[in-house]
């Protein structure tokens, strides 16, 4: 555990991060002068390094995309966390909690601290939410009438929608989306979860409107 409380793996024998500065301590707001005395251990990229968690979400959000995640949460799905850690690799606007406000955050890996996330009680409440912004709503589930995403390109300005493992999309929320895409598959499964669904499409978008990462 860092100074602000980052648990960076599973495996707690694994040290990774950097340890405490040295040389002359160097100064601007952005750095946290607790992780300059006892090192920074967080799941960061390097150019984050001893900054404190509110200057890098402070330098994120002058570059965040336009697409935001959604996600139904009716029966604190496991996916969910998977799902936030995916949308802050990609810098996505915001996720969506949509129905239950716990969520199980282990599979997160703490970039919930970085990520705006938003919660809607209700499928009504997101769409009202959507609307207000000008924002589509693009479900993403193999359903019939599903169009294949490798075979189109995803609105630059949307809400990418995801249903719980099992079930997929509620009924509500089908009729909330605008439109309907599938991801192809090729085995015997019938179906793909929600955190590797979400990490397909989000790269999906990445890789038709944003262009390279940061050095």
């Amino acid at each position: 555990m860092t100074a602000d409380g980052d648990q960076t793996s599973d495996d707690r024998s694994i040290e990774v991060g950097v340890g405490p500065w040295m040389g002359a301590r160097p100064v601007g707001d952005h750095w946290d002068p607790e992780l300059l005395e006892q090192g920074d251990r967080r799941n960061v990229v390097d150019r984050y390094r001893y900054w404190t968690r509110e200057a890098v979400v402070a330098d994120l959000d002058t570059r965040r995309h336009d697409f935001h995640v959604a996600i139904e949460n009716w029966q604190h799905d496991f996916n969910i966390g998977t799902v936030v850690r995916n949308a802050n690799a990609f810098l996505a606007a915001e996720v969506h909690i949509v129905g239950q406000r716990r969520w199980n955050r282990r599979g997160a890996m703490v970039t919930d601290r970085y990520q705006h996330v938003r919660h809607h009680s209700t499928i009504e409440d997101f769409v009202t939410w959507a609307a207000s912004t000008d924002l589509p709503v693009i479900g993403i589930d193999n359903l019939p009438g599903s169009r294949p995403m490798e075979t189109t390109t995803l609105p630059r300005r949307c809400v990418l929608l995801f249903g719980q493992e099992g079930p997929g999309l509620s009924e509500p929320a089908r009729k909330a989306c605008a439109q309907l895409f599938s991801i192809a598959q090729y085995g015997s499964t019938r179906s793909i979860n929600a955190g590797v669904a979400s990490g397909i499409a989000m790269h999906a978008w990445v890789r038709a409107h944003a262009g390279p990462p940061p050095e």
